[in-house]
């Protein structure tokens, strides 16, 4: 257990230097890309606080991002960043804002469960959302509110390097107060509250009340995330009210893995990133998004740091060196089905498409045009255009049985050499 701990911690701190270089090694642009993944990161474990760890479903935590967004932004307009709230503790604001509207909208939630409780959430983010654009002195209507970073501690904000280091520091700070959460007497009541609340309630304690608690500090936390994002920013304006953030925090949070801490951190970080790398490349990504989260809820209910998990439990069981050949398998089935889906949907996108459509009937009747992919052209009744992704499917189909063939045959042998390795302790033991 101790080696276990001292493992961890040795991961941990190398994960907060690497965090810590990423100005120094990145251009502007992709340091610009890590402050929104840091936020996203922070938002995804706030919301699994609520969902994860206490069991109730939200499908309208944009509410509580958008309050501590536009509670920062009147804040830093109000104040300028000096005074009692200087520009670095201006998610301080935001907190406020998502704990104050969490404890309101936490108390009419939390009075019923399930599916009940997912659409009352769900109502209260509409419930901005279509008054956010009426209320404009409050959310500046469709253009929004800005404001401008103030110089304080000796320290401009005007450069992204100093943006990302107190993104950063309000990041871990936030997130070592969540796990802090998760350990005390109100975070173990949550879990009770997940597993069995009727439980609780003949225990003695009210359900209601630790219900209450815990949607208003996922709120808090939520609000700081939104306060991060308007001093990234430098604005706000009522779509973090839309739907869409509420249901891409959901995605992140179940992507990653709503069963470990760090989890939803772990999805929200990549795919933030996924979305920032591929949107300009294709106009197909947010299906792959959502076929990822299909994929995950399908046949990796733990999420990705689940199958990290597993995948470290085999190694630690069997030896990284038996492990290897198969996860290396595994690896290559799923890069061949991936690829023969990926080619797949960006032929079918550009066939389908109004541009090729006009292409074709400038052709003729009879005319199918090369279509232009991955820096070749392919016609749509050549046979190698089809055989490509079949052979890509046939290729993954062969390396996932293969890989499965491996793993078993490290099963069956471990049973195996633990028998011959208590033997040979037996014939050493003295008699």
């Amino acid at each position: 257990m101790e080696t276990h701990l001292k493992t961890r911690m040795i991961l941990l701190c190398a994960g907060v230097a690497a965090l810590a270089a990423v100005p120094l090694a990145l251009p502007d642009g992709l340091v610009n890309a890590a402050i929104s993944m840091l936020i996203a990161a922070l938002f995804a474990c706030a919301y699994n606080l609520l969902c994860g760890h206490a069991g109730m479903l939200s499908f309208g935590h944009s509410a509580y991002f958008g309050v501590g967004a536009f509670a920062t932004i009147h804040a830093m307009n109000a104040l300028g960043g000096t005074g009692l709230l200087p520009t670095p503790w201006m998610p301080l604001v935001g907190a406020a804002g998502g704990l104050l509207a969490g404890l309101a909208a936490g108390w009419f939630s939390t009075q019923r469960t399930g599916a009940y409780f997912a659409m009352i959430t769900l109502a209260i983010a509409e419930l901005l959302h279509a008054i956010a654009p009426q209320l404009r002195s409050v959310f500046g209507g469709e253009a929004g509110i800005s404001s401008m970073r103030m110089p304080a501690w000796g320290l401009s904000f005007g450069s992204i390097a100093e943006v990302y280091y107190l993104t950063l520091a309000w990041v871990l700070a936030s997130l070592a107060l969540l796990y802090l959460l998760t350990r005390t007497p109100l975070g173990r009541l949550a879990l009770g509250l997940r597993e069995n609340g009727h439980r609780l309630r003949f225990l003695g304690y009210d359900v209601h009340r630790i219900g209450v608690l815990i949607f208003a500090l996922s709120g808090m936390f939520s609000g700081i995330a939104g306060g991060l994002q308007v001093l990234s920013n430098e604005s706000a304006n009522y779509v973090v009210f839309d739907t869409s953030l509420s249901a891409a925090v959901v995605l992140n949070t179940y992507i990653g893995g709503v069963h470990a801490f760090l989890g939803p951190a772990l999805g929200a970080a990549l795919v933030t990133f996924f979305g920032y790398a591929v949107s300009d490349l294709t106009q197909s990504w947010l299906l792959y998004q959502g076929a990822l989260f299909v994929l995950v809820i399908m046949f990796m209910p733990t999420g990705l740091a689940g199958l990290l998990e597993l995948a470290g439990g085999f190694a630690k069981r069997y030896g990284l060196r038996a492990v290897a050949p198969a996860a290396g398998l595994y690896l290559l089935a799923g890069a061949g089905c991936a690829a023969a889906a990926v080619f797949l949907t960006e032929l079918l996108q550009r066939l389908f498409s109004q541009d090729y459509r006009s292409l074709a009937r400038a052709a003729g009747a009879w005319e199918w045009p090369a279509i232009a992919l991955f820096g070749r052209e392919w016609s749509p009744t050549g046979v190698l255009t089809w055989l490509v992704p079949a052979a890509l499917a046939a290729l993954g189909w062969l390396c996932w049985r293969a890989a499965s063939a491996a793993a078993g045959r490290l099963r069956d042998a471990a049973p195996a050499q633990r028998d011959s390795l208590a033997g040979a302790m037996a014939e050493r033991r003295p008699t």
